[in-house]
């Protein structure tokens, strides 16, 4: 299944549905629950099987995409977890690099990016998000995939020069992530250790790689994580980043106003957004250096 989260454009009404060909099935509508962070804290995903077979009740061009998950307890980032971007920032450390993201830094599909005031070196990074279907502490890697209700894109928009020792002020500030565009279950994406992942910027390819070249695999990951805090539904990690990206690139290559950025990967969609400054967004942001 491929799961929507979004706001009825008409109605200004939050609701979820099963994206088929015909369009959208408004499983809020006919469940009578239209938040999905709430049916998911009380219902495994694959209980949506039996909305599969309705007729569609709306139309992409019906809809705003809100983030896949736009209200998680948690949102998790593996940094530095692909062979070319260790090298392109020399990192040696063995152990998996965490940051935590907030829920008000991202943003859904086709929606608006903001490049902060306050950066020169707001980059772009291509991802595999994982959304956690089952809770789980101290959760085997042989257990991992059960614990696992699907996959999305994310372009994991890093404000560098707000990087210092920690990555998490470089992460969280308003809407400079973006999530989506839609939830596709696990049944579907098949190996998610073997799946291609690009990124472009303005139609120009800047990240090209496979989930296949991954330090820490996706069942390492969530057991490393759930060893300190437990993961519950509709949790979400990042899994980290290839190379490729802006910071490293001779010139520099960063995101700027009117700039569009795409994250693709096989069978699982891709993720449009464009960038606009603050200063034209309305999100009041600190001028003040750190």
């Amino acid at each position: 299944m491929k799961i929507v989260n979004f706001v009825i454009n008409k109605e200004h009404t939050k609701s979820f549905g099963i994206l088929n060909a015909d369009g959208i099935v408004d499983v809020g509508l006919h469940a009578g629950c239209r938040d999905i962070n709430e049916f998911m804290a009380h219902h495994p995903l694959d209980s949506l099987q039996r909305y599969v077979a309705l007729s569609a009740d709306l139309q992409l061009n019906d809809i705003s995409f809100l983030p896949v998950i736009d209200r998680p307890g948690k949102i998790f980032g593996v940094g530095m977890n692909y062979a070319e971007k260790r090298k392109e920032f020399n990192e040696t450390n063995p152990a998996p690099t965490l940051f935590i993201r907030f829920a008000d830094s991202q943003v859904g599909h086709n929606g608006t990016v903001i490049k902060p005031a306050s950066t020169n070196e707001f980059d772009y990074e291509g991802e595999l998000a994982i959304v956690i279907g089952r809770t789980g502490r101290n959760i085997s890697a042989e257990d991992a995939p059960a614990h696992i209700a699907g996959y999305s894109c994310y372009m994991d928009g890093s404000v560098r020069d707000w990087q210092h020792k920690w990555y998490t002020a470089g992460k969280n500030w308003p809407s400079t992530g973006a999530f989506g565009p839609w939830l596709v279950t696990a049944d579907e994406v098949g190996d998610p250790q073997n799946l291609k992942i690009k990124t472009w910027l303005n139609n120009r390819l800047v990240q090209d790689d496979t989930t296949a070249n991954m330090i820490h695999t996706i069942p390492q990951i969530i057991a490393y994580i759930s060893t300190f805090t437990q993961l519950s539904p509709g949790d979400v990690i990042m899994t980290g980043s290839p190379g490729g990206v802006g910071k490293t690139r001779v010139p520099p290559l960063f995101l700027h106003q009117d700039d569009v950025i795409e994250v693709e990967i096989e069978n699982i969609g891709r993720l449009t957004n464009r960038i606009q400054d603050s200063a034209l967004s309305g999100i009041v942001q600190s001028q003040t250096a750190a």
